[in-house]
């Protein structure tokens, strides 16, 4: 079966897709207008195919051309139109990305369908008068999806599961990034792991000792951001010796809202580990602490991780650490009495394979001296084990090479992902 979101083969989807997610879009920010270009847009579209209704739409056979058998003379009218109306809300959708994707949109199917930017426009919809009530409507098709469900949601519109990315941060630090980078930093103070439009999670490290370039993640900062229908904001914070199964403000859910539920917070072991599922963006992190030190590990759906601007570029997921912030193997201090032949046998014993997992093992037996860095590194393959939709990346070994992931290669046009789209809407 194909994706619904694109043709046969492999060119955007036609305007019937578009129409459909148009029509799905329920929710915008209060003060930004797109849905209203949406309606009118949806309203002008659909006269032009002679008033079929959404199903039809969606079903028909003649949604799969360059034109789906709309007259191009009046889809180029329609899209000049919308065009407009997006130009005249820019103003107050600034930072609402259904509004940055649906110009996107409007752009790709202009060029589709060789539409001028210059030319009549359609005439604005008919408005009728009020139809009377005529009590509770009868639905005969499918329940309406649960807008804070997004592996459901994509699913639906797809026929196939999301993608997700994995990225985990441990020991001294240890980043494993999006892209499969995996550095060891220094960062001391606090990085931004994530900063997106709908997380942001902020690691604050120090030196492992005094005068040591080494440091440790202490305190963990996790914002999951307001979004209409599905969650309040909320904040989580540990620290080390201080790793609460709640939120700062006690509640253990996102809240009140319909989809409260969409994020929960919970534990299998108090005080040394907590997971949080953020079905409404089909996110999961862990935190855990070991040997004085905390560890992140987040499954996360790759729209999400896209959605952020040129101005949130810094993100130790994305790119991993700066150049400036990587520490080398060779530059490793020993504490205490472990040999690196120890180091080596300690972590072999949980860590098989001599991937960058057992090497940073290695790295933080010796400089902390503590053999219970074992177990962060531990933790973290078995994570990465659970989170990373191709295995065949588990183990990552120091002649592994990436291209690190910029604003430029996550921000790509976001209309033709359909339940992204969708999910933009409901912001």
């Amino acid at each position: 079966m194909g994706d619904p979101g694109r043709s046969p083969h492999g060119s955007p989807p036609t305007l019937s897709t578009l129409t459909l997610l148009l029509l799905l879009c329920g929710h915008a920010h209060s003060q930004c207008k797109i849905l209203r270009c949406n309606a009118e847009y949806v309203s002008s579209t659909l006269s032009l195919r002679g008033g079929r209704s959404p199903g039809a739409l969606r079903g028909g056979a003649g949604g799969g051309g360059r034109g789906g058998g709309v007259g191009s003379g009046g889809l180029c009218r329609a899209l000049r139109s919308y065009a407009l109306c997006t130009r005249r809300t820019a103003r107050t959708c600034r930072g609402d990305l259904a509004f940055h994707s649906a110009v996107h949109g409007i752009e790709d199917l202009m060029i589709q369908h060789n539409c001028s930017r210059q030319g009549p426009t359609a005439p604005p919809p008919a408005r009728g008068p009020a139809l009377p009530d005529a009590g509770p409507a009868r639905s005969s098709g499918p329940p309406a999806p649960d807008p804070c469900d997004y592996e459901g949601q994509f699913s639906r519109l797809h026929g196939r599961p999301p993608g997700f990315l994995h990225c985990a941060s441990f020991g001294d630090p240890h980043v494993r990034s999006f892209h499969h980078h995996f550095h060891t930093c220094r960062v001391q103070g606090a990085w931004p792991l994530l900063d997106n439009d709908f997380l942001f999670v902020q690691a604050t490290s120090s030196p492992v000792a005094s005068g040591a370039n080494a440091t440790a993640t202490r305190k963990l900062t996790i914002i999951f951001k307001n979004m209409q229908e599905c969650i309040d904001q909320k904040v989580y914070q540990a620290e080390v010796d201080n790793l609460p199964a709640a939120f700062e403000d006690g509640s253990i859910n996102g809240g009140d809202r319909p989809g409260g539920s969409s994020l929960s917070i919970g534990t299998a072991n108090p005080g040394n580990h907590v997971e949080i599922r953020a079905a409404y963006i089909g996110t999961t992190i862990i935190i855990r602490q070991t040997a004085g030190q905390l560890s992140f590990s987040i499954k996360v759906a790759e729209d999400v991780a896209r959605a952020f601007s040129a101005e949130q570029d810094l993100q130790l997921c994305v790119g991993g650490c700066p150049p400036s912030q990587r520490l080398s193997r060779s530059e490793r201090s020993r504490r205490g009495a472990l040999t690196i032949d120890t180091a080596r046998r300690l972590c072999k014993e949980g860590l098989p394979v001599e991937d960058a997992y057992f090497h940073s093992c290695v790295f933080d037996v010796l400089i902390s001296g503590d053999p219970n860095f074992t177990v962060a590194a531990q933790a973290a393959l078995e994570d990465a084990r659970a989170f990373l939709p191709d295995l065949e990346k588990l183990h990552l070994f120091p002649s592994d090479a990436g291209v690190p992931l910029s604003s430029g290669t996550l921000l790509a046009p976001l209309i033709w992902s359909g339940l992204f789209v969708l999910w933009l809407c409901i912001q």
